[in-house]
């Protein structure tokens, strides 16, 4: 037995309650990530079976083990969307867990990660001493962590990693829309416009980064066909902005797309939401987003709003630049 292991005793043991097991975890593609840091294999054995099961906001969990601080730094060092760490102290060193949160804090400079600390031995770190000297956000001793309080645990610092990253995605969001606003009319400006519209709507919503808006044009004088583009666009659609969605769109979606603009109207399903919103002179507008979670009507309020605050402002930009095309056209009266 290493000289770590004998340093430790039998209150380093995680125990659960007796409960059943509630099914498998949550699809790993779309999976909250949690870092499991403990040198002990049983710590993530149990937990594993404690959290089988677990969902949160429609997504299951991801659980990513390391067995070691540095372990953990290499981990964290390429993972950059773990959302919770479930962290031992006393590792290859007694403060090795101590050392990995001022890791994430001072040298990451991650603030949006929620760190749990789980001690077997908390006279190694006071929870006293360590609440006020650490950037922690849960203190733990495994011997008071039933089945039931970890999952609660995970949940709530889930549920505060979540809304700290959409008040982030909204804040960024904000700073593009007031940017683009005061120069509005410039060139290009719209699209840095809807592009930060749509980073608001989808941290407001607690959606999947992937939307995008659509105008599209009337019949031209030269053309029979109508054309759709692609103004702004974020997630896994954001290489599409400025691309005619005819060639680019998957069929499900360009089906989508397209039945709403034929019908005139908004339409939806279980995952995505396609807002319409037709201008005065007859531009028309399309709002899509995919959701990870079902949509309200609230939230399709909100799609709607959005999407016709930026097709007005899209309207606006067009007429402007159109008549600034047309002023060299006439002559000042002599």
């Amino acid at each position: 037995m290493s000289t770590r292991d004998t340093r430790k005793d039998d209150t380093d043991k995680l125990t659960l309650a007796k409960e059943p097991a509630a099914g498998p975890t949550g699809a790993v593609a779309c999976a909250w990530k949690v870092l499991v840091v403990d040198d002990e294999q049983e710590i993530h054995t149990v937990t594993r079976l404690a959290l089988d099961g677990f969902e949160f906001s429609g997504r299951g969990l991801q659980l990513i083990s390391a067995y070691s601080g540095m372990e953990a730094r290499n981990i964290l060092a390429s993972e950059k969307d773990i959302a919770v760490v479930l962290l031992d102290v006393v590792m290859e060193t007694d403060h090795a867990g101590l050392d990995l949160v001022r890791f994430i804090r001072e040298q990451l400079h991650n603030r949006f990660i929620r760190i749990v600390l789980r001690t077997g031995q908390p006279g190694q770190a006071p929870e006293h001493k360590v609440i006020t000297d650490y950037d922690i956000n849960d203190y733990k001793e495994k011997t008071e962590l039933t089945r039931q309080k970890l999952f609660t645990t995970v949940y709530t610092s889930l549920s505060s990693y979540r809304d700290l990253v959409a008040l982030d995605r909204n804040r960024h969001g904000l700073v593009m829309v007031i940017e683009a606003s005061a120069r509005i009319f410039e060139q290009r400006s719209i699209e840095h416009f809807a592009q930060g519209v749509l980073e608001q709507l989808t941290a407001l919503l607690y959606l999947d980064q992937d939307a995008m808006i659509i105008t599209a044009s009337g019949l031209a004088a030269d053309r029979k066909d109508d054309v759709f583009e692609v103004v702004a666009a974020i997630g896994s659609f954001e290489n599409l902005v400025g691309r005619d969605i005819q060639s680019s769109l998957s069929q499900p979606i360009l089906a989508r797309v397209t039945d709403a603009l034929g019908k005139k109207a908004s339409a939806w399903g279980t995952d995505y939401y396609v807002g319409y919103y037709q201008t005065d002179s007859g531009l028309e507008h399309i709002l899509y987003v995919s959701a990870n979670i079902p949509l309200s009507v609230p939230d399709m309020n909100l799609i709607e709003m959005f999407s016709r605050n930026v097709a007005i402002a899209h309207e606006t930009a067009r007429l402007l630049a159109a008549s600034q095309r047309l002023l060299p056209l006439h002559e000042d009266p002599q």
